[in-house]
């Protein structure tokens, strides 16, 4: 393991994203969010293939033992990315960053739902804090003085369904990696969301100008890099390590709004973002020290043994 090349590479990963995530919103006033998805799916597959050339796994990297996995998981994802882009053109970024921290909360719920994980009062406790942070994201928006037919409160609620929807995506993830290989994952969700983007072709698609055109695949091209530097940082380093470094992006999510679309933060939506970063954080903790004593009995059990 080298923990600080995974560490720059998960870092690497957040900047790509988060800049791919604003040539999204510069462009969301002319184009329409499915047409957004098929840009970032489809430019992303030439720099998969060549990561995949690169490692020696185009012939086989792609094959998979369970089609009908990548068909949902591409359902599920390709929804939560057009919800997540929606919400692109309707909030600040600093905002939408925030409301999307509700996913690796739902993650915890969805895993001791679905994969029968074991959830306990620590977890719940922090999940549960997290979503109030949530909450006080989302009440200014929500609130019962808010006119609900605004953009604003339409913004909100897309952008929290996306959460819902990408952890959703995250409990089929962890279904597909007990069969498929990481380059499987990556090339079928890339090829499915390519796809079902296409589907949206006849509710509004536009020709842009070149300018917001070269935004879209440098969108496109950016993910597909940031989605290897992604993979690559958990080959260096444990998910538990990396893991927090996901909240740089609130960071940039700020500088990026403030500087380049004139958005300030409010108050409310920094100590709502600062409470869900703390509970996650308490969560990955709590999940290292949970992974540290496994690895203890297991050391212990082997050396009775022996």
């Amino acid at each position: 393991m080298q923990p600080i090349k995974g560490i720059l590479f998960k870092i690497g990963s957040v900047v790509m994203f988060m800049i791919m995530a604003s040539l999204i919103k510069a462009g969301a006033a002319e184009v329409p969010p499915g047409q957004a998805v098929f840009f970032r799916s489809f430019f992303a597959l030439p720099i998969i293939l060549g990561w995949l050339a690169i490692r020696h796994e185009l012939r086989d990297g792609w094959k998979t033992k369970n089609p009908m996995g990548h068909v949902w998981r591409g359902l599920v994802g390709t929804s939560a990315m057009g919800l997540g882009f929606t919400g692109l053109g309707l909030l600040p970024l600093p905002e939408v960053t925030a409301i999307g921290y509700a996913a690796p909360l739902l993650v915890v719920i969805f895993a001791a739902m679905f994969l029968n994980e074991n959830v306990r009062a620590f977890r719940l406790s922090a999940v549960a804090l997290g979503m109030v942070g949530v909450l006080i994201v989302l009440s200014p928006r929500l609130s019962v003085g808010a006119t609900l037919n605004t953009s604003e409160t339409l913004g909100a609620v897309v952008v929290l369904m996306g959460a819902v929807l990408a952890a959703l995506a995250q409990v089929f993830v962890r279904k597909l990696v007990a069969t498929e290989t990481t380059a499987a994952i990556v090339f079928w969700f890339t090829v499915t969301s390519s796809a079902l983007a296409l589907l949206t072709l006849p509710w509004g698609w536009v020709m842009p100008g070149w300018q917001v055109a070269l935004m879209l695949v440098m969108a496109g091209l950016l993910g597909g890099v940031g989605q290897i530097l992604l993979t690559s940082s958990y080959r260096y380093a444990d998910a538990s390590l990396v893991a927090p470094f996901d909240y740089t992006s609130m960071l940039l999510a700020l500088v990026i709004g403030y500087f380049i679309f004139d958005e300030v933060p409010t108050p409310t939506m920094l100590l709502g973002a600062a409470i869900v970063i703390a509970a996650g954080v308490l969560i990955i903790w709590r999940e290292r020290q949970l992974g540290l004593q496994r690895a203890q009995q297991r050391k212990a059990t082997g050396n009775v043994g022996s």
